[in-house]
């Protein structure tokens, strides 16, 4: 790679039969009345690859650009079995998604050589305070026999921690939690490169499509579902200088930054992710010579290793996420708390 500049990519957009029509407006796209569930806006998972959206290297996908200069994107992470390490996405959920489970990497590679497992972090972009709900981790005391016995008697939600979010809160997922997310939500998610779920129950639904229920993985689901995880909360945000530490475990660390005036957001010789949350003025990313970006809601930035200084300039309201790899992560898991920071961003209605 012989540009370095900050990278964004084209959105890879899904139907899910459980998606709203938020997420294409609040990309900048045209609206749809397909339900959009999910908008992937970094992406090494085969199928489905990023391709550079801005820039001299328009059109190259992340597979090519590591193929290049794995180096130069990376710095002194590794790539996880070939393939860029997160996956980084928006859902929107109309209605419920599945109760489910991922499997860890030692799950996944035994059921796939090479696949990786998938730990996860959700952080809230709008919420609606009557029917919202996250469902995550077991409840005090839930056993895999009661587990069993709850999805028999189809009451399986009844087994699972669940709370209303707020705009704001971020919600760490180790890999084997159980979950699910509620109706009227959407929210951003970072996660390892994995595209692998285990489906437990689905609200005993059927695919308008089909005329028949989703298929269910209960077999493989109870193998990987940790009955030790649970109950969890919105993280407690660590104050970290001019940032707040959400997450730093050993795929990815991720921090809040709400700046008023200008910051640096790269780190010398390695591979940052910047997501944009809320950007209420004209706020510039900018780099090398005097080279600019304008920052809008939703923009997703790559900004590779060899980059270099990398600067942000808010004007108004400015929320942001810096994602780092795995090897700038330290060993701590984040705890479960009941409380968090909660902040509202704006999400076209």
């Amino acid at each position: 790679m012989t540009t370095a500049y900050p990278l964004k990519f084209e959105p890879i957009f899904k139907t899910m039969l459980w998606g709203g029509t938020r997420l294409r407006p609040f990309l900048g796209h045209t609206a749809s009345d397909e339900p959009t569930g999910e908008a992937w806006l970094l992406s090494d998972v085969d199928g489905s690859l990023s391709r550079v959206a801005n820039g001299p290297l328009a059109g190259t996908t992340l597979r090519e650009l590591l193929v290049q200069d794995a180096e130069g994107i990376l710095g002194g992470a590794k790539l996880s079995n070939g393939r860029f390490p997160l996956l980084l996405k928006f859902l929107d959920a109309k209605t419920e998604l599945s109760v489910q489970v991922h499997p860890n990497d030692d799950q996944a590679h035994a059921k796939k050589p090479g696949a990786l497992g998938k730990t996860e972090a959700w952080v809230i972009l709008d919420a609606d305070p009557e029917t919202s709900k996250l469902y995550a981790g077991f409840r005090p005391g839930v056993t895999a026999d009661c587990f069993r016995t709850a999805m028999a008697s189809k009451t399986t939600p009844d087994t699972l921690h669940q709370f209303t979010p707020r705009p704001g809160d971020c919600v760490f997922l180790e890999a084997g939690t159980v979950h699910a997310i509620g109706q009227n939500l959407m929210l951003f998610e970072v996660q390892q490169t994995s595209d692998i779920t285990y489906r437990l129950y689905d609200w005993d639904r059927v695919d308008a499509k089909t005329k028949q229920p989703r298929e269910l993985h209960v077999d493989d689901g109870l193998e990987c579902s940790n009955f030790d995880l649970g109950p969890c909360h919105p993280v407690t945000p660590t104050q970290a200088g001019d940032r707040d530490e959400l997450v730093a475990c050993r795929y990815f660390t991720m921090h809040h930054r709400q700046p008023n005036c200008r910051i640096r957001v790269d780190k010398p010789g390695e591979c940052r992710l910047l997501v944009v949350l809320e950007a209420d003025g004209p706020s510039e990313i900018e780099w090398g010579d005097g080279d600019a970006d304008a920052l809008r809601p939703g923009d997703v930035y790559l900004l590779p290793a060899n980059l270099g200084e990398c600067t942000v300039l808010p004007s108004g309201r400015l929320r942001l996420l810096e994602i780092g790899l795995g090897e700038a992560a330290s060993a701590k898991v984040p705890s479960c708390s009941s409380t968090s920071t909660r902040t509202s961003v704006k999400v076209p209605a």
